[in-house]
């Protein structure tokens, strides 16, 4: 099994940045994302990258603002969060192992809340 612990999230303003960082232990070649859930919304796809790293997916809302990235020598995905909006508010999960389009493991998330 592959357990992921996400740190990083906070308060920040409208058009600040922010790292989130992923560790995980386990078996760590593989496919790695980034989802989101605001209150009273479905959880959302973020970013994606495959297990060499070499391929990233980003939903619209954040292509372009963000990036997903991934040190396997740490066993460690991050997700860059650049000019961020106050509709990026939520708590961002990582997650691990994607097979047939679907994630086996996931983290606990952290909160990430904007201002305006």
């Amino acid at each position: 099994q592959v357990q992921l612990v996400e740190s990083g999230g906070g308060l920040v303003q409208t058009g600040e940045n922010l790292t989130l960082s992923c560790a995980a232990s386990g078996r760590t070649l593989v496919a790695m994302g980034w989802f989101r859930q605001a209150p009273g919304k479905e959880r959302e796809f973020v970013a994606e990258i495959n297990s060499n790293g070499d391929m990233t997916y980003y939903a619209d809302p954040v292509r372009g603002r963000f990036t997903i990235s991934r040190d396997n020598a740490k066993n460690t995905v991050y997700l860059q969060l650049s000019t961020l909006k106050p509709e990026d508010t939520a708590f961002y999960y990582c997650a691990a192992d994607r097979y047939s389009g679907e994630y086996r493991y996931w983290g606990q998330g952290t909160q990430v809340t904007v201002s305006s």
